[in-house]
């Protein structure tokens, strides 16, 4: 008897896990899904856009809402304070972050207080603050946390780090679509874009899709030759520079005579 109420409960336990709990799913795409970057490149607009895709009837008296993430490749990163000493500005200490993502845009249906839970923005790592993996830094400064909110004031400034609220179109709680701009400035590798279904700030589906962006022509060259043989990378850019300089005192002669 024991055994048959476990069978039951776990027979339970997987239906209610079922098509009930993922009555509404993402159905999504990008617009491109690699980017070049060239010696002209000024920055790039993906265009993200998909449908929910509903198996059955939904009771839910909650608005749907979406929020989609773009993140860039994470890489460890020193946060350092200047303070003006004897009047000469120096760094005076610094904090260390795990991990940092080189970019991240957050588009909305709504306000974020609105469409997002704080437990599940724990969960998901959706928000900026979220997505920063500090570990230890109250061993580095007492004061760390204020490093870390500098940091995120100057990425948001410089449009490395940004909050579009409003920015994601849903359309009869169906198609949803937004375009995030992409900075000239993007570091190589992979571009997270991850795409998440809300009720009531909780999260009942995610997607996620993968940009690459990877340097061309020149530039791919120049690159990889830094990463595989940086003596022969520097030597050919002082080679580069000494010929330049020769061409420039060469041109400044002949237009002077």
């Amino acid at each position: 008897m024991t055994a048959r109420i476990a069978l039951g409960l776990a027979l339970i336990a997987a239906l209610w896990a079922g098509p009930g709990a993922r009555a509404e799913t993402i159905v999504a795409g990008l617009s491109q899904n690699a980017v070049s970057i060239t010696t002209n490149f000024d920055g790039s607009e993906i265009l993200i856009y998909g449908a929910v895709k509903r198996d059955g009837p939904v009771t839910a008296n909650k608005p749907l809402e979406v929020i989609i993430t773009v993140e860039g490749p994470s890489l460890p990163m020193t946060i350092r304070r200047k303070d003006r000493r004897h009047g000469i500005w120096i760094n005076t200490a610094a904090v260390t972050v795990d991990s940092a993502p080189t970019f991240y845009a957050v588009a909305t249906t709504g306000p974020l207080t609105r469409v997002l839970k704080d437990t599940d923005n724990l969960r998901h790592r959706i928000t900026i603050p979220r997505v920063i993996r500090a570990v230890g830094l109250t061993e580095e400064a007492a004061d760390a946390a204020d490093f870390v909110l500098a940091y995120l004031r100057l990425q948001d400034e410089a449009g490395v780090y940004r909050v579009d609220q409003g920015a994601v179109e849903l359309l009869e709680e169906t198609l949803f679509r937004t375009d995030v701009e992409l900075p000239a400035n993007l570091t190589d590798g992979e571009y997270r874009v991850r795409i998440f279904l809300t009720r009531d700030g909780r999260v009942i589906d995610t997607q996620e899709r993968v940009i690459g962006v990877r340097k061309a022509g020149v530039e791919r060259f120049l690159f990889n030759l830094a990463q595989e043989q940086p003596l022969l990378s520097g030597l050919l850019s002082v080679l580069m520079a000494v010929l330049a300089g020769w061409l420039a005192s060469t041109a400044f002669r002949l237009i002077r005579s």
